[in-house]
């Protein structure tokens, strides 16, 4: 992975045909003009001008992946999209010729904006159709096939030496494939506010749920219930702070990445 330039205080934000295949059809949920959408906003906004656009140029590689996922499921993912038949988890995940492909434009997307960063080329970056927060280590789940997040985690502390890791989230789902992969490891950082498991997938992510063992106290499930407006929203940027300086108290001297996933409408 190559850098693009000289340190940019404009935010990076990916632009890249390769991801824009990601999905699966034009009748599904996640259909495929995503991507489409969310620069076609960009630049009817203004915001174009204001962020600097660059293609990812990296395609994953199986090694990249295995460093979260396990070779059983990269080699049902594999099987299944060839065929273009069946399933990658329970149901809400079909399998699809060129999936795979399109999974792996989405990881290199977001391994590219991470070396960008730690390279200190960028200091933030936003990646479209990146954050598939559902698929876990073994499994797809809620459209996501690869966990770019875990990927991008895993990356930092096996490739770059980064162990202490702040992941927030907030997008309305419940981050499971994340949460549920760290939930016993004390050095991921983890807050998620999303709307409450009882009314919305995937029926998880409750206040309760703080980690276990080791874990226990560095994870924060903030749930909110339907109908709650901004107002709820903005105070959880209060608990995301107060929650960030608890949790990481013991880790004010060591470098601690911090990854923001949000999905914009």
């Amino acid at each position: 992975m190559r850098g693009i330039g000289l340190a940019d205080s404009k935010i990076l934000v990916v632009k890249d045909e390769n991801i824009s295949s990601y999905g699966f059809g034009d009748d599904h949920p996640f259909g495929p003009d995503r991507h489409g959408a969310f620069h076609r906003y960009l630049t009817d906004s203004g915001i174009s001008s204001l962020v600097h656009l660059a293609a990812s140029g990296y395609i994953a590689v199986r090694a990249d992946i295995e460093r979260f996922h396990t070779n059983e499921y990269i080699d049902r993912v594999i099987a299944h999209c060839q065929l273009g038949k069946g399933f990658l988890d329970n149901g809400d995940t079909p399998a699809i010729q060129g999936l795979y492909e399109s999974s792996l434009a989405v990881v290199g997307a977001s391994l590219f904006v991470t070396e960008e960063i730690i390279s200190g080329r960028f200091k933030r970056a936003f990646v479209p159709i990146a954050g598939l927060h559902h698929a876990k280590r073994d499994s797809a789940g809620g459209f996501c096939v690869f966990n770019d997040i875990g990927v991008v985690i895993e990356t930092l502390r096996k490739i770059h030496g980064v162990n202490r890791i702040a992941y927030i989230d907030i997008d309305a789902h419940h981050g499971d494939g994340v949460y549920y992969s760290y939930e016993e490891d004390p050095n991921l950082i983890f807050v998620d506010v999303h709307e409450d498991g009882r009314f919305l997938f995937p029926g998880t992510g409750f206040p309760e749920e703080i980690g276990i063992g080791p874990a226990k106290g560095t994870k924060k499930n903030i749930s909110l219930k339907p109908g709650d407006g901004m107002l709820y929203f903005r105070r959880t940027g209060l608990t995301f702070r107060l929650s960030l300086m608890i949790l990481n108290r013991n880790f004010l001297s060591f470098s601690v990445v911090l990854i923001v996933y949000w999905v914009i409408p």
